[in-house]
């Protein structure tokens, strides 16, 4: 058996890592700013979340959710604490898009409304619901095409007033900060307007934070740079660091209901226990403090860099914009300078590195770059 063809792979193979690094087959070590796609948020092999993981599967690795999980409500509380979002309650599921479809349904079932909003270059990835509020045609199969979703542009509140009078959304559906999109960031003030026409039109806002989320943007969630509490906060790739795992945050606003989501597999021991590690090395590190201050420091150094058409991005979610494409470059950081990149669309490298690089790491990469951009 062959494995189905659906992506475009680099020519490394990976076999370990520490830190921000990871070593290929033949001993060569690549800095990795790419992060297995913003997954990667306290550091390739952390010794505390190893071990975590490892004694937790040597006293139970699994059971269903029709029992008490303990770890469950330790990592709640965990999270609520370290996000400042107390209030809020957790469902637990397997991935960011099962975190955006349970979103939806939930916004669905407590309005009774069906319509949603969505944005211009949104992703919010690719399952029914999920990819049918995902601004790409390409990857929506004719099943998916059956949802009454409108796309409207970033940061135009009067065109979201207007779609909003005819009564029938039941969510707007936004990332803290756009990632497949080319790292668009909404204004601030766009989010609290947001939040006020959700409140005023009965309908429920969704933060999509998968990628945003976790410290990344500097702040544990890049909407809470607006200071608004949404309805639902959906998030993924940065909290267990690898293993499988995706939440729901809920305002207390929404009740629940016994059978309204569920998860087989959403918040198993061993999730939650990768879960845990993650936040108590972030606590313990001062991780969301770092990426802010590396964030900065990048910002500021690949601003000023000849060749770069725009630099955009908060913390260490950063996306760089070029006049053309960038599939040669990314081959040369990764085959020159051992140094693994992300891109969005064709021309935008983005960077999602590990939430613990350091300035030391950063400049490792800002003087590549500019030794591949010199004329």
């Amino acid at each position: 058996m062959e494995l189905f063809d659906v992506y475009p792979l680099m020519d490394v193979t990976p076999i370990s890592g520490k830190g921000c690094y990871v070593t290929d087959e033949r001993g060569t070590e690549y800095l990795d700013l790419y992060g297995g796609h913003a997954v990667i948020s306290i550091g390739h092999s952390h010794p505390h979340y190893v071990k975590r993981i490892s004694d937790q599967l040597e006293k139970i690795g699994f059971y269903s959710n029709s029992v008490i999980n303990p770890l469950q409500q330790e990592f709640a509380r965990k999270l609520g604490e370290l996000s400042g979002l107390n209030d809020y309650n957790l469902f637990l599921c397997n991935s960011g898009a099962e975190a955006n479809e349970n979103a939806l349904k939930l916004a669905s079932f407590t309005t009774g409304k069906k319509r949603v909003i969505a944005f211009d270059k949104a992703f919010h990835g690719r399952t029914s619901a999920a990819v049918s509020v995902t601004d790409n045609v390409r990857i929506q199969a004719n099943i998916n095409k059956g949802m009454d979703v409108s796309f409207l542009p970033l940061n135009e509140a009067g065109l979201v007033e207007e779609e909003l009078k005819s009564g029938d959304v039941c969510a707007v559906i936004i990332e803290g900060i756009q990632g497949i999109g080319g790292v668009q960031i909404p204004k601030d003030s766009f989010l609290k307007e947001l939040e006020l026409l959700c409140k005023k039109y009965d309908c429920k806002l969704i933060l999509d934070e998968i990628q945003s989320g976790y410290g990344r943007s500097g702040m544990f969630f890049a909407f809470q740079y607006a200071d608004i509490k949404p309805d639902i906060i959906t998030t993924a790739k940065g909290m267990a660091n690898g293993f499988p795992i995706g939440g729901v945050l809920i305002n207390p606003d929404i009740e629940a209901r016994h059978g309204m989501l569920g998860a087989t597999f959403g918040g198993n021991y061993l999730a939650c226990a990768a879960g845990l590690a993650v936040l108590e090395v972030m606590e313990s590190e001062a991780l969301i403090r770092n990426a802010a201050e590396t964030g900065e420091f990048l910002l500021s150094e690949l601003g000023e860099m000849d060749g770069i058409k725009e630099v955009r991005g908060r913390g260490l979610m950063i996306g760089l914009e070029f006049d053309s494409e960038v599939a040669g470059l990314r081959k040369k950081l990764v085959k020159e300078e051992h140094i693994f990149t992300g891109v969005s669309s064709t021309n935008i490298i983005r960077l999602l590195p590990p939430l613990s690089l350091t300035v030391e790491q950063a400049t490792v990469f800002t003087k590549a770059l500019g030794r591949l951009l010199a004329p």
